[in-house]
């Protein structure tokens, strides 16, 4: 890749980079990782993203924030909001073995940093504090419309699925079986109900 990238070279080149982040994580992804997954050399990942390898790993997080954007407004416009979280959920459940195994880059991202880099540490949690925020307030929604029996505050709602996301994360990673995770992520969302 010759001169400096256009912009949709750097979103081409961010997704690229997300993927060795998700599957190896900030550490143990290199320079030399980077440039065989994007095409681009180190003088020209430098030259795009001047803050290095940290910065484009802010902007994968980043492209993670914009698909909850995305998903944000396919709920609002959804006549069964708490059916499309629940696909959202079940839909890990027929990943394939590798995805289980990547588990989610926002979530890792909070394992990997805490006690090391609390700026990517923090991107993360305000990433999976932004989720929580859409889960509750659309759960508060529900409820109110009757779509939901249970009582428990919304905001705790909220928590649980988060709670049920940072767990299911880890047992795709101990159970990388269909049957095992759609069973397990039913049961877990009938507090949903």
């Amino acid at each position: 890749m010759k001169g400096r990238p256009n912009i949709f070279q750097d979103k081409e080149i961010i997704i690229k980079a997300q993927e060795v982040f998700w599957k190896k994580g900030f550490n143990a992804t290199s320079l030399s990782d980077l440039s065989e997954a994007t095409g681009a050399g180190a003088g020209s990942l430098y030259n795009t993203f001047k803050g290095g390898k940290k910065e484009i790993f802010k902007k994968s997080l980043q492209q993670r924030r914009e698909d909850l954007n995305e998903f944000k407004i396919i709920l609002e416009n959804s006549d069964n909001p708490i059916k499309l979280i629940k696909d959202f959920f079940l839909g890990v459940a027929n990943e394939s073995k590798i995805k289980h195994l990547k588990g989610c880059i926002v979530a890792n991202t909070i394992v990997e940093m805490t006690f090391i880099d609390d700026e990517l540490e923090n991107d993360a949690i305000e990433i999976l504090k932004d989720v929580e925020k859409l889960y509750t307030a659309t759960i508060l929604v529900e409820q109110e419309k009757g779509n939901i029996k249970s009582k428990l505050p919304a905001d705790s709602l909220g928590k649980l699925l988060i709670t049920i996301w940072c767990g299911i994360n880890s047992l795709r990673r101990i159970y990388p079986d269909k049957e095992i995770l759609k069973q397990q992520i039913e049961l877990q969302l009938k507090i949903v109900e």
